[in-house]
């Protein structure tokens, strides 16, 4: 563990650091999934709106 001592004898500890890496970017696949995903949210949300507005 990874820690250093200051004055006094008291430790200081630090959280061990996690491993960085890079995104990559979305492959075609990805983006096509990505819009169909978004376009079934929207059109949930649109006929919530819609339910909504006839019940009332």
């Amino acid at each position: 563990m990874r820690y250093t001592e200051e004055e006094g004898g008291r430790l200081n500890n630090f959280a061990v650091e996690p491993k960085m890496y890079t995104s990559e970017p979305p492959t075609g696949t990805q983006k096509r999934n990505y819009i169909i995903l978004g376009s079934v949210a929207a059109s949930l949300v649109v006929g919530l709106f819609v339910v909504a507005a006839a019940v009332s």
